[in-house]
């Protein structure tokens, strides 16, 4: 136990992300604690494909090859390393991480966790008969390895936030019912978890900032749960109350944000601009978590593949109806679903070929591996020398990938067991909450909204981005678009001119599905939940943005009549 300030970093916000970056953060200055977030739905469909080839596989390779190179150098800062990179088998991960520090004759005490794997219970769960089936498990198995003395502690699925929460618990000593700094190291955890998301990647106003290589953030989190927000020295991009409330709107729901370790409320949450890239994230009020846990469950769901057809010039539109009746006659035997989307990036009188072409492109999907392969992409290549005018296409016959299909479910958290496996080989089973210490999600009664800008004023129709920031992302199935005003006069103006019906009407491809707003005075901040609008998940989704990541930034492009007292000089 300790009252000193926690200083736990990220280098990794997915499978793939900066490989440098856990070299960069041990060596870029003072931390406690290095985390590193590896898995995501689609992550675990690539590792449930991958243990399916060999079971002893399974886990984020990645890793272990800059556990490699910085192995050494973890244990001789004393900075312990948490990661979830052990996906679907942490126990591989750990006995590898072993074999490694035994070769490299480094001392390291390793740990992990395990019990989120329900796939051998699924059923008996009524989850079905899955790829994969994984619980979020929380902070504590991580908290229970540290305090056994873990150097390295690998879990499987738990939340993101959870490689934070865990530290900070072991750190400050604090019970499973502190739910104030549960929450507040949670709202931390939440604005690491995606890396340089935090510092400046993907922001809205990204020309403001340095974002060419954007350092990876770090929290200083205190025993209250309040923590701040910063980055090492000399590193690139910038913490702003911007850059933060940006990962703080990213895929989350309402005012609730639940975990299994705690609830959250983001109603409650103050930032606060504290200096140079440091922003103190405080107020964060907690209450108990809901008795289930949630379930990431994968299935295949058959096999996709696609073409794209270049249109170029003139008559795109008949050229398109006449491609597209020649490969669906072509195409004896129809697959289940077919999807054409025309896109008209064409420009009249075009400077250049590109600028006068558009693209037709054609997805499709069946359990029969053989109907969407090379039947499909061989019949689209045959048209070739029969069809429209400068026939080209931009990619080779194929043959059809295995898609998944994402779906939540929920299980009661006494049913799942979470267990800590300690560095010399002890097995605790970390006790789940009494069903009296849970409490049931259920809404926030929507605050009080500030009085509208006087509406007599002129108005100028310009990009909504003009005045707001965005980011949006994607949970399974649903969508997120968290948008948010700069001042207290815009947020006036937003809060009343952007409703669902608003929304529906500037993003006409959201329209048919179910959407609720959320609203959050405290960050001038709305959230839009649209649900179906990706399908079945991003491996599945035929959509052109399959995760939802720039829908944020088609919302900014929309044009709306804006007041112009909050248009500034030379915008517009």
């Amino acid at each position: 136990m300790s009252a000193s300030p926690l200083r736990v970093g990220n280098a990794s916000g997915f499978y793939g992300d900066r490989f440098s970056a856990v070299k960069e953060m041990l060596e870029g200055g003072q931390l406690d604690v290095l985390t590193g977030d590896y898995l995501a739905e689609l992550t675990m469909l690539i590792l449930g494909r991958d243990r399916m080839k060999d079971p002893a596989t399974g886990f984020a390779k990645t890793f272990l090859r800059q556990m490699e190179q910085c192995l050494a150098l973890a244990v001789e800062k004393r900075v312990k390393v948490v990661t979830n990179a052990g996906g679907l088998n942490p126990a591989g991960l750990a006995a590898a991480l072993r074999e490694l520090a035994t070769r490299l004759g480094v001392k390291a005490q390793i740990a992990h966790v395990e019990g989120d794997d329900l796939s051998g219970s699924a059923d008996a769960l009524g989850l079905g008969s899955p790829l994969t089936a994984n619980a979020y498990l929380g902070a504590w198995g991580i908290a229970e390895c540290l305090r056994a003395g873990a150097d390295i502690v690998v879990t499987g699925r738990v939340t993101d936030a959870s490689l934070v929460v865990g530290p900070a618990a072991a750190h400050f000593g604090w019970k499973t019912d502190d739910w104030d700094r549960l929450a507040g190291a949670m709202v931390a955890g939440h604005v690491l978890e995606c890396g340089t998301q935090a510092t400046g990647g993907n922001y809205s106003f990204f020309t403001e900032v340095d974002v060419r290589r954007p350092g990876f953030p770090l929290a200083e989190i205190h025993a209250d749960g309040s923590s701040v927000i910063t980055k090492h020295a000399g590193t690139g991009g910038a913490v702003t109350v911007d850059t933060v409330l940006a990962q703080l709107v990213y895929e989350i729901t309402g005012a609730r944000y639940a975990g299994p370790d705690a609830t959250a409320r983001f109603d409650s949450i103050s930032l606060t601009e504290e200096g140079k890239d440091r922003v103190r994230i405080s107020g964060v009020r907690g209450e108990p978590p809901p008795p289930t846990v949630k379930v990431c469950l994968n299935n295949l769901g058959g096999y996709r593949n696609e073409a794209t057809f270049v249109l170029v010039g003139l008559d795109i539109e008949e050229k398109a109806r006449l491609v597209r009746e020649q490969l669906s006659a072509a195409m004896v035997r129809k697959p289940k679903e077919v999807q054409w989307t025309l896109v008209r990036t064409d420009r009249e009188d075009a400077a250049t070929e590109e600028q006068a072409a558009a693209f037709l492109r054609v997805v499709v999907k069946d359990a029969d591996a053989k109907l969407v392969g090379r039947g499909f992409s061989g019949a689209a290549v045959e048209l070739a020398l029969g069809s429209y005018p400068g026939f080209t296409m931009t990619a080779p016959p194929s043959d059809g990938a295995p898609y998944g299909v994402y779906t939540p479910a929920y299980v009661e958290a006494a049913k799942v067991e979470h267990v800590a496996v300690l560095p010399d080989g002890t097995r605790t089973v970390i006790a789940p909450l009494a069903p009296e210490k849970t409490l049931a999600l259920a809404p926030v009664e929507p605050p009080a909204l500030p009085a509208p800008l006087p509406s007599s004023g002129p108005t100028r129709r310009v990009p909504l981005g003009r005045i707001v920031a965005a980011r949006s992302g994607d949970k399974g199935g649903t969508a997120n678009i968290g948008v948010w005003a700069r001042s207290d006069e815009a947020w006036r103006w937003l809060v009343h001119a952007l409703t669902p019906e608003k929304l529906r009407e500037l993003l006409p491809e959201a329209a048919a599905f179910p959407m609720e707003r959320h609203v959050f005075p405290h960050l001038r901040g709305l959230n839009f939940v649209i649900d179906g609008l990706l399908g079945e998940g991003v491996s599945s989704s035929t959509r052109f943005d399959p995760q939802g990541k720039a829908l944020g930034e088609w919302l900014r492009s929309r044009h709306m009549d804006i007041p112009e007292s909050l248009l500034g000089e030379g915008q517009g």
